[in-house]
């Protein structure tokens, strides 16, 4: 397993996830968003499902990932094919990807979980990607729990919120 935050040339053959979660409240009920790309480039499968426990924004992309990850073993894809994971979250790819900084006590299982799934693939790439490059497992995380997707922002810009009173 490797981690990179630069963009890296997608092997081919690879298949590509891109996955998001959403707590709402954080920590609440948690949305797991994930979008399945084949070798070919088109979408095969998306996730998008609400669990029906609480848990943090951090648990919630995890369990989006391996959600697709279960789902492209489940089709026999995993042994035989590259994976290449895109996460907008610097913490799961800083878990994964090689170089595990201190984990989170609660989550550490479910991040061991999470490694022993990605090594089931012959090669398997956790890489980092902006927010506003991941929106359609975003879209599918928010959409699990009945929120409205986030409002477009246009590279390099912020929004900046306003304090409640």
């Amino acid at each position: 397993m490797t981690a990179a935050r630069a963009a890296a040339p997608l092997a081919p053959g690879a298949w590509v996830i891109h996955c998001d979660g959403s707590a709402w409240p954080n920590p609440g009920r948690m949305g797991l968003g994930a979008v399945l790309t084949g070798p070919d480039g088109t979408v095969r499968h998306q996730i998008c499902e609400a669990t029906t426990f609480t848990g943090c924004n951090n648990e919630a992309e995890l369990r989006a990932l391996m959600l697709a990850l279960q789902w492209l073993a489940q089709q026999g894809i995993a042994t035989s094919t590259q994976v290449h994971v895109f996460s907008d979250n610097s913490v799961l790819v800083e878990q994964l990807g090689g170089h595990p900084t201190a984990p989170i006590a609660r989550l550490a299982t479910l991040f061991g979980e999470a490694r022993q799934a990605l090594r089931q693939f012959p090669q398997a790439q956790v890489q980092w990607i902006p927010r506003h490059r991941n929106g359609a497992a975003d879209t599918l995380a928010r959409a699990a729990l009945g929120l409205a997707p986030k409002a477009a922002t246009p590279q390099g810009q912020t929004i900046k919120k306003r304090r409640r009173r």
